[in-house]
């Protein structure tokens, strides 16, 4: 069994207060759309993925056209290339 150390708790912390935020902006009724569409809670990890590709999650707030207020965050992939 692989031992945590001091620096993958923090991270998993962060990742997880990251997600809690992500929770409150939908239950007041903002979308979080990842990769085009609004996923279940359970998948919201995956933003935190780097993969093989070569490409990691990237947030853009999105606000209504009318109010200005924030009517969604949505995390697209991004290439390094």
């Amino acid at each position: 069994m692989k031992k945590e150390n001091a620096r993958d708790r923090a991270e998993g912390i962060e990742k997880a207060q990251y997600l809690e935020g992500l929770k409150k902006y939908r239950d007041l009724g903002i979308s979080i759309v990842i990769d085009g569409e609004e996923l279940p809670e359970e998948d919201w990890s995956k933003i935190f993925e780097v993969k093989e590709d070569d490409y990691f999650y990237m947030a853009d707030y999105i606000p209504d056209e009318t109010t200005g207020k924030l009517q969604e965050i949505r995390f697209d992939k991004i290439y390094n290339r």
